[in-house]
């Protein structure tokens, strides 16, 4: 399984090879944490009692019998973990005035999640942008983690990541269903939502390569250390 430094890697060497005119490989989309709450639930159930059946295995084993009341007890605390997992109310989705008020480094991570509740409500072609921003946002919510919170950076994160762009989305929902495909001064309501869309996630990346730019320096001039150091060997 990638982990986040292994993403940050791949879009950092993404970025490279656009500067060079290289083609580029599209990064798979990795899926947003609170999407596919079953799948997630049932994982927890199963790491929870296998937990619970060691446990019991390691008492009965070293400490003393279980006998039938011990099993017993197992198998009902195993059903409570289970129930609990289970119907455990869901992680509700921040709202905007609270990712306004997120720190900095859970930004990114807040607003995703808050893009990926309001995609049953917007047209088919913003999904596909929106799939470009969630990679975004994660690689920025890995950069931000080093950031510090005063720099001109973090403010030009805040005001498009934390204000524009939840402003935005909620302006073009606030647009009646059926004026969203009329056209208005040559553009449809939901043609401004997808290039607008568009406009952000391309300056999100920008974002993210200028945080990236000292690492991929960095790895440029280590690489070229190593070229000249082992190369002629």
């Amino acid at each position: 399984m990638g982990t986040d430094v292994d993403e940050t890697i791949a879009h950092a060497r993404a970025a490279a090879a656009r500067r060079r005119g290289d083609a580029l490989i599209p990064l798979a989309r990795k899926p947003r944490r609170g999407r596919g709450g079953v799948k997630a639930r049932v994982a927890a159930i199963a790491v929870a009692n296998a937990a619970i059946l060691l446990v019991a295995a390691i008492v009965g084993g070293v400490v003393m019998p279980l006998g039938m009341f011990g099993a017993l007890a197992v198998m009902l605390l195993m059903l409570a973990v289970t129930l609990l997992i289970a119907f455990a109310p869901a992680t509700p989705v921040p709202t905007p005035e609270r990712i306004a008020r997120a720190e900095l480094k859970a930004l990114p991570g807040q607003t995703a999640r808050w893009l990926e509740a309001q995609r049953p409500a917007l047209p088919a072609p913003a999904l596909t942008v929106l799939d470009r921003l969630d990679r975004r946002l994660d690689t920025l919510g890995v950069q931000l983690a080093a950031l510090d919170e005063s720099s001109p950076a973090a403010a030009e994160v805040r005001r498009l990541v934390g204000e524009q762009l939840p402003d935005f989305v909620r302006d073009y929902q606030r647009v009646p269903a059926d004026l969203r495909h009329t056209p208005r001064n040559g553009k449809t309501p939901d043609q401004q939502l997808v290039d607008g869309l568009g406009v952000i996630e391309r300056e999100v990346g920008e974002m993210s390569e200028r945080l990236a730019q000292g690492d991929l320096d960095a790895l440029e001039t280590r690489g070229r250390f190593l070229e000249i150091k082992y190369q002629g060997d």
